[in-house]
């Protein structure tokens, strides 16, 4: 920046703050891990394409710079795109071999992939030996082992790879163990932001918002819904897929987290220790009869008799499935309930097993249904 500067100066420009446009990809550099972060819409994966184009104008390159980009049989003008298995759904009306992103895509041949953990990452690398860049879209889909699986390869094998994703989820917490093994490993960092997609606002936003459509009302997600729900880009209206959108702090909304730890965590510590009552009155209140539930009392408490009323977070109370959300809650990020009390809950409530399972499975979770059959 200063040797910029510096020039500027000796062309006569008067000392200005210099912004940096986004530079070409950098083929030569070595062993980089380079995070592209920020929230759901601010171009993490159009920067991706952006690098797989510059790969195709640097392949047209002579072998002077081939030589230069490359470490042994690894040519790092030969680029690679992983995606997660779950995320495929995604963008369903573009071709399933493309980098999608809002407003076009790139087909990169036969250099795509999805997989499902780091032991299938492994499998794609012996198979693509010459592959010199990896684009790993998403990362925090994926297993902790994946971190140092990359790490280990980048260093042995002179490999650069490249992380668009999110590194907070939608309760503006780190994404999960994945997303800070990732950061503790990685050399470069390119953070986006978008504006924030509120109708009356045109702040930068680095938060990634999801939402529920109903009847016609965005409703905010609850602080225990599951944390990873696979949407696409199109709006939704089924009130059990979320949508999702960039917010500024002033305009994410997320109701639910002070009762989760004060009411629906103590629930579920009860049950593992064998009372189960308590929770299963709740859930089920929830699920039939919501307007007696501690949960409804919380929140008229907490955003209708109060100076500063704020009706919008109540209509997180309209969603489908929160008392399904609570039990994946409760098993999956607290495990604090069985798989066999789950179950038994889900049968108590009428609960929505079809859409436990899908939660379940998008979460890198065993199948209800699977637990029942080795049972």
């Amino acid at each position: 920046m200063e040797q910029t500067k510096s020039f500027m100066k000796s062309l006569g420009f008067p000392d200005l703050r210099i912004h940096h446009s986004i530079n070409h990809f950098d083929f030569i550099k070595t062993d980089r891990r380079i995070l592209i972060i920020g929230p759901m819409g601010s171009g993490k994966s159009e920067f991706s394409a952006r690098i797989y184009r510059d790969s195709q104008v640097a392949m047209q390159k002579s072998q002077k710079v081939r030589k230069l980009t490359s470490s042994k049989r690894v040519d790092r003008r030969n680029v690679f795109y992983i995606r997660s298995k779950i995320d495929d759904k995604r963008f369903a009306e573009y071709p399933i071999n493309s980098i999608a992103y809002r407003g076009g895509y790139v087909v990169p041949g036969k250099n795509i992939a999805s997989i499902e953990n780091s032991f299938e990452l492994e499998g794609i690398f012996e198979s693509n030996p010459t592959v010199g860049t990896w684009i790993i879209d998403e990362i925090e889909f994926f297993d902790e082992r994946i971190a140092y699986v990359i790490a280990q390869h980048a260093k042995q094998r002179s490999l650069n790879f490249i992380f668009p994703m999110l590194i907070l989820n939608f309760r503006k917490d780190l994404f999960n163990r994945t997303a800070r093994l990732i950061m503790e490993e990685s050399t470069d960092v390119f953070p986006l932001t978008a504006y924030c997609e509120h109708p009356d606002c045109i702040r930068d936003s680095y938060y990634t918002y999801r939402f529920y459509s109903v009847d016609g009302k965005e409703c905010p997600a609850l602080y225990f819904d599951p944390l990873i729900i696979v949407g696409g880009d199109k709006r939704t209206n089924d009130p059990k897929i979320p949508n999702y959108s960039t917010r500024c702090d002033h305009h994410h909304f997320l109701p639910g987290k002070e009762y989760t730890f004060m009411i629906l965590k103590p629930l579920g510590e009860l049950a593992y220790g064998g009372n189960v009552k308590p929770l299963l009155k709740e859930l089920n209140l929830v699920k039939h009869d919501i307007e007696q539930s501690r949960l409804y009392t919380h929140f008229v408490d907490r955003f209708i008799r109060t100076e500063n009323p704020k009706p919008t977070m109540m209509d997180a109370l309209r969603v489908s499935c929160i008392s399904e959300k609570a039990l994946i809650y409760l098993f999956t990020e607290e495990n604090i309930i069985t798989a066999e009390q789950m179950q038994y809950l889900m049968r108590e409530i009428g609960g929505d097993m079809n859409y436990i399972n899908e939660r379940l499975m998008e979460n890198r979770k065993m199948q209800l249904t699977d637990v029942h059959e080795e049972s």
